[in-house]
C-alpha cells in the first residue's frame, strides 16, 4: 500500500504545480497586460519561461521547508497526511479561480497539513510532533505579515516614481514605464518560481523520505524538473479570471503605478526565497502591491468591497482547506 500512497502523492502534488501555475501567472502578467505593455501572448510565454528558470534556479527554500516537516509521521500516514493536504489545496485553488480571486496556494497547502494532521491524531494515529507550531510561526507568520509590507512599499514607490519622471511628458514617462513592465513581469515569474515551484519540491521530498526512498539533505534532479515543467504548463494555460481580477476589478492602474507593483513584489519574492529563506505568497505580494499603488492617488480608486471579499478569501484559506484536509485524511484513513 505505500508503494501506491507515494505514487498518488507524487501525481497529486504534480496536479498541484500544474494548478499553482494556471492559477498564479495572473500574478505575473496582469499588470504589464492591463497597461499593455505586453500582449497577453507574449505575458503568458514569458511568464512560463521564466517560473521554469526560477524553479530551476535553487533548492534551497525546498530543503528549508523539508526540515520543517521531518515531524510528519513516516510510512503511510505520513504519506496520507500529505496526499489529503494536497486534495485539500487543490479543491481550494479551483474555487477560488472560478470565483476570480487571488489566493496563496501555500496558506492552502499550510492550512490542508494542519487539519489532516489533527485528524490522524484523532484517529489514533501516530502525533506530528512539532510541524504545526514550526508552521505558523515560521511560515504563516511571514504570509500573514508580507501583504502588509508589500501595500507599504508599492504605496511609497511611487512617490520617488512619480517625482524622478516629472519633467518628461506624459507619452514618454507611460513609454519607459511600459519598458520597465515587460522586464519586471519576467522578474517576477521567476521570483514566482523561485517561491512556487520550491513548494512542490518539497511535497515530493517530504515524501520520498517518509518512505525512506531519499535522505532529505539534497534535492534529486528529476524532483527538480518535475516541479519546474509542471509549473510552466500551468502557466502556459493562463487563469484569466483572476488576471481579470487584478487588473481592472481592484484599483486604477497606470504604467508607472503597475511598474512600481511589479517592482515592489519581484524584490519582495527574490529576498524570501534566496536572502532570508522565507516562503512568501506571490498572490498576496502582487495583489497588496497594486492595492497599494494604486491608493497613491488623488483621486479614490480603490474597489473597496472587491478588496475586502479578497481579504476575506485570504483570512479564510487556512481553516477552509484545513477542515478540507481533515476530511480528506479521515476519507483514506481505511488504507493508512
Amino acid at each position: 500500500m505505500e508503494p501506491f500512497l507515494l505514487g498518488a502523492v507524487i501525481v497529486a502534488a504534480g496536479g498541484f504545480a500544474f494548478l499553482n501555475g494556471f492559477h498564479d501567472v495572473s500574478n505575473s502578467v496582469a499588470t504589464a497586460v492591463r497597461t499593455r505593455a505586453l500582449t497577453p501572448t507574449i505575458a503568458v510565454l514569458l511568464a512560463s519561461a521564466f517560473s521554469l528558470v526560477g524553479v530551476l534556479l535553487s533548492t534551497s527554500l525546498a530543503l528549508f521547508l523539508t526540515d520543517l516537516g521531518v515531524g510528519l509521521p513516516s510510512g503511510t500516514t505520513g504519506l496520507g497526511i500529505l496526499l489529503a493536504a494536497l486534495g485539500a489545496a487543490g479543491l481550494w485553488g479551483v474555487l477560488t479561480w472560478y470565483h476570480g480571486k487571488p489566493s496563496s496556494s501555500t496558506h492552502a497547502l499550510l492550512g490542508g497539513v494542519i487539519g489532516a494532521g489533527g485528524a490522524s491524531q484523532l484517529t489514533h494515529g501516530p502525533v506530528t510532533e512539532g510541524v504545526t507550531q514550526a508552521l505558523l510561526l515560521q511560515i504563516a507568520l511571514p504570509l500573514l505579515i508580507s501583504p502588509v509590507i508589500a501595500f507599504v512599499l508599492a504605496y511609497l514607490a511611487v512617490f520617488p516614481a512619480t517625482w524622478l519622471l516629472r519633467h518628461r511628458s506624459p507619452a514618454s514617462v507611460n513609454r519607459r514605464n511600459r519598458m520597465g513592465q515587460s522586464v519586471l513581469a519576467g522578474a517576477f515569474a521567476l521570483g514566482h518560481g523561485l517561491q512556487d515551484g520550491q513548494r512542490t519540491m518539497a511535497v515530493v521530498l517530504l515524501a520520498l523520505v517518509g518512505s525512506g526512498y531519499a535522505t532529505g539533505s539534497s534535492m534529486p534532479l528529476w524532483v527538480q524538473l518535475f516541479a519546474a515543467v509542471l509549473l510552466a504548463a500551468g502557466s502556459l494555460f493562463g487563469g484569466w479570471r483572476i488576471t481579470h481580477t487584478l487588473g481592472n476589478r481592484l484599483v486604477s492602474i497606470d504604467p508607472l503605478r503597475g511598474m512600481a507593483a511589479q517592482g515592489v513584489s519581484s524584490v519582495m519574492l527574490f529576498l524570501g526565497a534566496i536572502s532570508l529563506h522565507l516562503p512568501l505568497s506571490s498572490s498576496h505580494t502582487m495583489t497588496s502591491a497594486i492595492v497599494g499603488a494604486g491608493a497613491n492617488q488623488r483621486f479614490a480608486s480603490v474597489e473597496r468591497p472587491r478588496v475586502a471579499a479578497i481579504l476575506a478569501v485570504w483570512l479564510g484559506t487556512a481553516p477552509v482547506t484545513a477542515l478540507l484536509g481533515a476530511v480528506f485524511l479521515l476519507a483514506v484513513s481505511p488504507l493508512l
